[in-house]
């Protein structure tokens, strides 16, 4: 469990306070939820977590899942998926706060299963599942990096020999270098830089968009529904796999876990900040990119911005653009490696010995060193950028954003069967399980397509 017992001899009075225990007699600290998870935030740090960890590059996927539903179905379906995020999240955070008041403070998704699913639920379900998902994002972001590094590369040098490959190691290893940052609490300064880029890019590309969609470059617009028959309706569910992507975060507990007592309210607090990033960037990204480039939208709409080897727009610009896509996906990296950051603390660090000790500071090295370089890896091997958001939405941020925060808030605060929040909650988890297994059929099946035409380590 990472929730650990209270003892004045291995723990100062501010961080005692910060741990209690679901357990009646624990035997030892969790050193992941002691060193990575430190509870001493504020709401507003909170808000910047929350921010990069949803508001990430991703988003400018939006205008290729717009395309593959149409403007209707698109904005529809981009308006309900974040309706639905901001409450089960805010769900989550009344879970959180109900079992902290009562004396059971979870610092990770896996200990609320164990307390509310029971002890397997956690440890063979949730636990990986998250595990997964964000290790997947990591992959994700290291590509993006990697494909923006490539971008800037041939802005400058048109005919360059370099690969893709090549770019997505000196993302990893920028990476590599930043991942030794000890805690989440001390992303914070990083988040809120991460913030600001977020909305210099998303203006960027929706400046961009804007400009060429009214010039004499602008390609001929067709708003029309690419694929026929099963094509068209696997590419319906591609694109809603790849907005709940968008919207996903997977870490509310761990991020929860950084504010310092008490908890109430704060998470809520948090919550909006990050989601007027949200509304201001994903609605004007999703729409003005899809307005410009209509079905021929490519995965990511930065790609649009060329022609070959031609750019559309100034290369300052374009530089610029991408110059802050880098920075901020990298920021994005780091908040996703939290998860599995805790697992390695907490199985390598010695949670008796200083944080920044000998001891702990050289296995933290060797193991998060090993875990960016393992990441960065797949992200050569497998440069299928939408396709991979797709699948990892619909194998993991459904069910860690829209499925359990339901069934948690059901099974703790049990609401009457005859009352709205409970048909509410209940239809929509049982909603998004059908989508989640037909997603999870349509992106796998498009990898496939993609496999085909592509091969490992492409250079894209």
């Amino acid at each position: 469990m990472a929730t650990v017992a209270p003892t004045s001899r291995n723990l100062s009075p501010a961080d005692a306070k910060e741990f209690t225990t679901t357990e009646p007699t624990p035997n030892k600290l969790d050193a992941g939820a002691l060193f990575v998870l430190k509870s001493r935030g504020s709401w507003l740090h909170c808000g910047y977590h929350l921010t990069t960890a949803i508001v990430a590059p991703a988003l400018l996927s939006l205008p290729f899942a717009l395309a593959l539903l149409g403007w209707e179905g698109g904005v529809a379906v981009l308006a309900l998926a974040g309706i639905i995020t901001f409450y089960s999240y805010n769900l989550l955070s009344l879970v959180l706060e109900h079992h902290a008041e009562l004396g059971h403070r979870h610092l990770r998704f896996r200990d609320m299963a164990h307390d509310i699913l029971g002890p397997g639920w956690g440890r063979y379900y949730v636990g990986p599942l998250q595990l997964g998902s964000c290790y997947g994002a990591v992959i994700a972001c290291t590509l993006l990096g990697g494909q923006s590094l490539k971008f800037i590369y041939l802005l400058a040098r048109p005919d360059g020999s370099m690969q893709l490959s090549h770019f997505i190691v000196i993302f990893g290893s920028f990476t590599l270098i930043l991942a030794q940052i000890p805690s989440f609490h001390s992303l914070r300064h990083i988040n809120l830089v991460s913030l600001i880029l977020c909305f210099a890019y998303c203006a960027c590309t929706t400046v961009g968009a804007i400009y060429i969609g009214n010039s004499h470059k602008a390609p001929p617009k067709n708003y029309s529904l690419a694929g026929v028959g099963i094509n068209r309706i696997f590419g319906f569910f591609n694109a809603i796999s790849i907005i709940c992507t968008t919207y996903g975060n997977g870490i509310i507990p761990e991020i929860q876990a950084t504010i310092a007592e008490p908890v109430k309210g704060k998470m809520f607090k948090g919550l909006l900040v990050c989601y007027a990033v949200v509304i201001s960037n994903y609605f004007s990204v999703g729409i003005s990119g899809y307005w410009a480039f209509g079905n021929q939208v490519d995965s990511s709409v930065l790609q649009n911005f060329m022609v070959g080897s031609n750019p559309l727009l100034p290369k300052w610009f374009l530089l610029m653009t991408n110059g802050f896509t880098v920075l901020q996906v990298a920021a994005c990296t780091l908040v996703y490696l939290q998860p599995s950051n805790v697992v390695l603390e907490r199985r390598f660090a010695d949670p008796k010995k200083g944080q920044l000790s000998a001891r702990n500071v050289v296995p933290r090295l060797i193991a998060r060193s090993l875990s960016v370089i393992i990441a960065t890896t797949f992200a050569a091997m497998l440069p299928f950028f939408g396709d991979i958001m797709a699948l990892f939405g619909a194998f993991g941020c459904i069910p860690l954003d829209f499925i359990l925060p339901m069934v948690f808030y059901n099974l703790t605060f049990k609401p009457s069967k005859k009352g709205l929040v409970f048909w509410v909650n209940t239809v929509i988890g049982v909603g998004s399980t059908g989508l989640s297994l037909i997603g999870a059929v349509a992106s796998v099946r498009q990898i496939i397509l993609d496999a085909r035409t592509y091969r490992l380590f492409a250079n894209m």
